[in-house]
């Protein structure tokens, strides 16, 4: 059940939220995509940039004034909803990046020295329309995936999430490419999101690690070479997606350096490992 959209804590207990609502984009929203959120827009939510078309009904394609059209409404008005905000240890953390760059795997299954990593980094990518001057897509790490919200040191909060991962090894980090494949933001085509749910799906319930697992070149990432029926296993690995080997692998690399640049703040504070964890 879902406890909260976003702002969650850990304790010895489990997780808990501490925000109580939901916010949701709208770009592009419809029934058949995005179910939950659609009919959770009623009386008691708040539409944010969204325009009306000339019979007051929100147009969730019409992006005149920004892309970033959200809403925000109470957490009773998804079906699912644990209204305590309280939730048992995690089994699965995933870690969501929308790669722009076309190069990461739909999804890859993170050791712990990677999963601290990769949370130190908070990878993800601008694309044109969702901030004013961004014309191409350009890849933003945001600490921890919050970094406008750490009072610490961002190492505070990766020592914390490497001694759970210790504490709980039963537990399984993702990372989870929600972004761009078969090419960059322009080229490629963003993954559809009944393929993401799926691999999730696959996660949570254990099938997805009874597949076969490759690891990626530049990345060293592991990413599964099926997942059942409702995701084509051509999908999964990125490099094949491409039409052309060499374009991917110089993308790749040109992603790795970014990476790289990017941690270098950290390397004096962190083992050795964590450092070799990335590209």
């Amino acid at each position: 059940k879902l406890i909260g959209d976003d702002e969650h804590g850990w304790s010895e207990r489990g997780i808990f939220n501490f925000e109580g609502g939901c916010y949701a984009k709208c770009v592009g929203l419809t029934e058949e995509k995005e179910p939950e959120i659609y009919h959770a827009i009623r009386f008691g939510a708040l539409l944010e940039n969204v325009v009306l078309d000339q019979f007051d009904r929100p147009d969730y394609n019409d992006i005149s004034k920004t892309e970033n059209t959200r809403v925000s409404y109470p957490i009773d008005f998804m079906e699912n909803a644990e209204l305590s905000g309280i939730g048992k240890e995690p089994e699965n953390i995933f870690f969501l990046t929308a790669d722009a760059f076309g190069v990461l795997p739909p999804i890859s299954l993170l050791t712990i020295d990677q999963a601290v990593y990769h949370f130190l980094s908070g990878y993800t990518a601008k694309v044109a329309g969702t901030e004013v001057g961004v014309k191409e897509p350009t890849a933003a790490f945001s600490t921890c995936f919050g970094q406008a919200f750490l009072p610490l040191h961002p190492a505070k909060y990766a020592g914390l999430l490497r001694s759970k991962l210790e504490q709980n090894p039963h537990i399984k980090v993702w990372l989870v490419n929600t972004g761009w494949i078969a090419g960059p933001y322009g080229i490629g085509r963003r993954i559809k999101l009944n393929y993401t749910r799926a691999l999730i799906r696959a996660a949570m319930d254990g099938s997805l690690s009874e597949s076969q697992f490759h690891k990626h070149e530049i990345f060293g990432l592991e990413y599964p070479t099926s997942c059942g029926e409702l995701v084509p296993a051509q999908i999964l690995n990125a490099r094949a997606l491409w039409s052309n080997d060499e374009a991917y692998d110089m993308q790749a690399r040109r992603l790795a350096k970014l990476f790289i640049a990017n941690f270098a703040k950290y390397e004096n504070e962190l083992p050795t490992a964590v450092r070799e964890a990335g590209p």
